[in-house]
Protein backbone atom coordinates (compact mmCIF):
# COMPACT_ATOMS: atom_id res chain seq x y z
CA UNK A 1 0.00 0.00 0.00
CA UNK A 2 1.26 3.25 -1.32
CA UNK A 3 0.98 7.03 0.55
CA UNK A 4 1.40 10.05 -0.09
CA UNK A 5 2.21 12.58 2.85
CA UNK A 6 2.02 16.20 2.06
CA UNK A 7 3.52 18.37 4.70
CA UNK A 8 5.36 21.40 4.58
CA UNK A 9 7.10 21.16 7.99
CA UNK A 10 10.08 18.79 7.34
CA UNK A 11 10.67 17.51 10.77
CA UNK A 12 6.97 16.10 10.90
CA UNK A 13 6.86 14.93 7.29
CA UNK A 14 9.86 12.78 8.19
CA UNK A 15 7.71 11.50 11.67
CA UNK A 16 4.67 10.60 9.71
CA UNK A 17 6.40 9.11 6.55
CA UNK A 18 8.58 6.82 9.20
CA UNK A 19 5.32 5.75 11.57
CA UNK A 20 3.78 4.99 8.23
CA UNK A 21 6.44 3.03 6.70
CA UNK A 22 7.02 0.46 10.13
CA UNK A 23 3.65 -0.28 9.59
CA UNK A 24 4.41 -1.54 6.01
CA UNK A 25 3.08 1.15 3.52
CA UNK A 26 5.61 2.79 0.93
CA UNK A 27 5.72 6.55 1.29
CA UNK A 28 6.16 9.58 -0.91
CA UNK A 29 6.85 13.00 0.60
CA UNK A 30 5.70 16.33 -1.16
CA UNK A 31 6.46 19.48 0.78
CA UNK A 32 4.25 22.38 -1.10
CA UNK A 33 1.30 22.24 -2.95
CA UNK A 34 2.51 22.32 -6.46
CA UNK A 35 4.22 19.09 -6.18
CA UNK A 36 1.62 17.83 -4.07
CA UNK A 37 -0.82 18.15 -6.83
CA UNK A 38 1.22 17.05 -9.41
CA UNK A 39 2.20 13.34 -7.55
CA UNK A 40 -1.39 13.26 -6.43
CA UNK A 41 -2.41 13.87 -9.91
CA UNK A 42 -0.07 10.97 -11.78
CA UNK A 43 0.72 8.55 -8.63
CA UNK A 44 -1.89 5.65 -8.24
CA UNK A 45 -2.09 6.20 -4.14
CA UNK A 46 -4.09 4.22 -1.60
CA UNK A 47 -4.37 7.05 0.55
CA UNK A 48 -3.06 10.68 0.99
CA UNK A 49 -2.28 12.65 4.55
CA UNK A 50 -3.21 16.42 3.46
CA UNK A 51 -2.17 19.41 5.54
CA UNK A 52 -4.43 22.22 4.62
CA UNK A 53 -1.45 25.07 5.45
CA UNK A 54 0.75 24.54 2.49
CA UNK A 55 2.97 26.96 0.61
CA UNK A 56 2.39 27.56 -3.05
CA UNK A 57 -1.00 26.60 -3.26
CA UNK A 58 -2.81 25.81 -0.17
CA UNK A 59 -4.26 22.10 0.36
CA UNK A 60 -7.92 23.15 0.19
CA UNK A 61 -6.96 24.42 -2.94
CA UNK A 62 -4.94 21.28 -3.89
CA UNK A 63 -8.19 19.38 -2.51
CA UNK A 64 -10.45 21.21 -5.02
CA UNK A 65 -8.50 20.47 -8.06
CA UNK A 66 -7.74 16.86 -7.09
CA UNK A 67 -11.65 16.07 -7.28
CA UNK A 68 -11.93 18.17 -9.86
CA UNK A 69 -9.48 16.17 -12.25
CA UNK A 70 -11.87 13.13 -11.17
CA UNK A 71 -9.18 11.56 -8.65
CA UNK A 72 -10.71 9.79 -6.56
CA UNK A 73 -7.73 8.76 -3.34
CA UNK A 74 -8.54 9.11 -0.19
CA UNK A 75 -7.87 12.26 1.56
CA UNK A 76 -7.23 12.73 5.09
CA UNK A 77 -6.66 16.15 5.59
CA UNK A 78 -4.43 17.90 8.52
CA UNK A 79 -5.64 20.76 9.95
CA UNK A 80 -4.60 23.21 13.04
CA UNK A 81 -6.72 23.15 16.41
CA UNK A 82 -9.59 25.56 16.41
CA UNK A 83 -9.66 25.89 12.71
CA UNK A 84 -13.01 24.18 12.34
CA UNK A 85 -14.51 26.22 9.01
CA UNK A 86 -11.22 24.19 7.76
CA UNK A 87 -12.21 20.98 8.38
CA UNK A 88 -15.99 21.77 6.88
CA UNK A 89 -14.65 23.41 4.17
CA UNK A 90 -11.90 20.16 3.80
CA UNK A 91 -14.91 17.30 4.04
CA UNK A 92 -17.34 20.01 1.38
CA UNK A 93 -14.37 20.02 -0.63
CA UNK A 94 -14.21 16.13 -0.50
CA UNK A 95 -11.86 15.08 1.78
CA UNK A 96 -12.73 11.63 3.76
CA UNK A 97 -11.55 12.56 7.00
CA UNK A 98 -9.71 14.94 9.27
CA UNK A 99 -7.21 15.18 12.05
CA UNK A 100 -6.35 17.83 14.18
CA UNK A 101 -2.68 18.94 14.98
CA UNK A 102 -0.92 18.01 17.34
CA UNK A 103 -2.43 14.05 17.09
CA UNK A 104 -1.16 10.71 18.13
CA UNK A 105 0.22 8.82 15.28
CA UNK A 106 -1.66 5.93 16.24
CA UNK A 107 -4.85 7.94 15.71
CA UNK A 108 -3.04 9.14 12.51
CA UNK A 109 -3.07 4.97 11.86
CA UNK A 110 -6.43 4.28 12.47
CA UNK A 111 -8.08 7.16 10.62
CA UNK A 112 -5.73 6.39 7.90
CA UNK A 113 -6.33 2.41 7.87
CA UNK A 114 -10.51 3.34 8.09
CA UNK A 115 -10.40 5.73 5.07
CA UNK A 116 -8.40 3.33 2.93
CA UNK A 117 -10.83 0.53 4.01
CA UNK A 118 -14.53 2.86 3.43
CA UNK A 119 -12.65 3.81 -0.40
CA UNK A 120 -11.74 -0.45 -1.15
CA UNK A 121 -15.07 -1.16 0.14
CA UNK A 122 -14.43 -3.04 3.13
CA UNK A 123 -15.27 -3.02 6.63
CA UNK A 124 -12.29 -4.17 8.86
CA UNK A 125 -8.97 -4.58 9.22
CA UNK A 126 -9.08 -8.25 9.74
CA UNK A 127 -9.01 -10.15 6.67
CA UNK A 128 -9.23 -13.90 6.76
CA UNK A 129 -8.77 -16.09 4.23
CA UNK A 130 -8.90 -20.21 4.72
CA UNK A 131 -6.04 -20.63 7.60
CA UNK A 132 -4.70 -16.83 6.96
CA UNK A 133 -5.20 -13.92 9.31
CA UNK A 134 -4.48 -10.58 8.02
CA UNK A 135 -4.52 -8.01 11.02
CA UNK A 136 -3.57 -4.51 9.28
CA UNK A 137 -4.10 -3.08 12.72
CA UNK A 138 -0.51 -5.01 13.14
CA UNK A 139 0.44 -5.43 9.89
CA UNK A 140 0.63 -9.30 11.03
CA UNK A 141 0.09 -12.43 9.33
CA UNK A 142 -0.53 -15.93 10.82
CA UNK A 143 -1.40 -19.18 9.62
CA UNK A 144 -3.12 -21.47 11.37
CA UNK A 145 -2.76 -18.94 14.39
CA UNK A 146 0.94 -19.02 13.99
CA UNK A 147 2.78 -15.57 13.17
CA UNK A 148 4.41 -16.03 9.72
CA UNK A 149 7.47 -13.45 8.96
CA UNK A 150 6.92 -11.45 6.00
CA UNK A 151 8.97 -9.01 4.66
CA UNK A 152 8.11 -5.44 3.96
CA UNK A 153 7.16 -5.93 0.27
CA UNK A 154 5.74 -9.21 0.34
CA UNK A 155 3.76 -7.85 3.49
CA UNK A 156 2.30 -5.09 0.89
CA UNK A 157 1.57 -7.39 -1.67
CA UNK A 158 -0.56 -9.31 0.54
CA UNK A 159 -2.24 -6.22 1.82
CA UNK A 160 -3.01 -4.70 -1.80
CA UNK A 161 -4.24 -7.77 -2.70
CA UNK A 162 -6.35 -8.55 0.12
CA UNK A 163 -7.86 -5.25 0.03
CA UNK A 164 -8.90 -5.86 -4.01
CA UNK A 165 -9.66 -9.47 -2.96
CA UNK A 166 -11.77 -11.72 -6.08
CA UNK A 167 -10.20 -8.60 -8.47
CA UNK A 168 -7.24 -9.45 -10.59
CA UNK A 169 -4.66 -7.45 -9.96
CA UNK A 170 -1.69 -6.76 -12.19
CA UNK A 171 1.80 -6.70 -12.12
CA UNK A 172 2.44 -2.93 -12.93
CA UNK A 173 -0.56 -2.02 -10.80
CA UNK A 174 1.17 -4.55 -7.71
CA UNK A 175 4.82 -2.23 -8.66
CA UNK A 176 3.00 0.91 -8.38
CA UNK A 177 1.48 0.33 -4.89
CA UNK A 178 4.48 -1.80 -3.54
CA UNK A 179 7.51 1.14 -3.76
CA UNK A 180 7.91 4.38 -3.42
CA UNK A 181 8.07 7.54 -6.33
CA UNK A 182 12.72 7.03 -5.51
CA UNK A 183 12.63 3.64 -5.98
CA UNK A 184 13.02 1.94 -9.36
CA UNK A 185 9.89 -0.57 -10.58
CA UNK A 186 10.59 -3.57 -11.84
CA UNK A 187 7.47 -5.40 -12.36
CA UNK A 188 9.46 -8.84 -12.44
CA UNK A 189 10.28 -8.69 -9.32
CA UNK A 190 6.55 -8.98 -8.13
CA UNK A 191 6.84 -12.76 -9.24
CA UNK A 192 9.76 -13.79 -6.87
CA UNK A 193 7.43 -11.63 -4.05
CA UNK A 194 4.23 -13.77 -4.60
CA UNK A 195 6.85 -17.54 -4.62
CA UNK A 196 7.68 -16.33 -1.57
CA UNK A 197 4.64 -15.64 -0.12
CA UNK A 198 3.15 -18.88 -1.65
CA UNK A 199 5.99 -21.35 -0.19
CA UNK A 200 5.20 -19.17 3.55
CA UNK A 201 1.42 -19.09 3.30
CA UNK A 202 0.62 -21.86 1.40
CA UNK A 203 0.36 -22.18 -2.78
CA UNK A 204 -3.61 -21.70 -2.73
CA UNK A 205 -3.89 -18.44 -1.27
CA UNK A 206 -2.89 -16.57 -4.42
CA UNK A 207 -3.54 -17.46 -7.79
CA UNK A 208 -2.48 -16.37 -11.05
CA UNK A 209 -5.04 -15.03 -13.57
CA UNK A 210 -3.11 -15.95 -17.33
CA UNK A 211 -2.43 -12.20 -19.15
CA UNK A 212 -3.78 -10.42 -16.15
CA UNK A 213 -1.86 -10.80 -12.62
CA UNK A 214 -2.88 -12.52 -9.94
CA UNK A 215 -6.08 -12.80 -7.57
CA UNK A 216 -6.66 -13.30 -3.83
CA UNK A 217 -9.93 -14.78 -3.85
CA UNK A 218 -12.45 -13.79 -0.95
CA UNK A 219 -12.78 -15.38 2.03
CA UNK A 220 -15.86 -17.91 1.47
CA UNK A 221 -15.86 -17.96 -2.42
Amino acid sequence: MRILVVEDQAILARQVAETLRRSGYAVDIAGGGVDALHMGSSAPYDAIVLDLGLPEIDGLSVLKRWREDGITTPVLILTARGNWHERVEGIDAGADDYLVKPFHFEELLARLRAVIRRGAGIASSYFRFADIAIDARAARVTRNGESVPLTAHEYRILAYLAHHAGRAVSRSELAEHLYAEDRDRDSNTIDVFVARLRRKLGHGLISTVRGLGYRLEPAGS
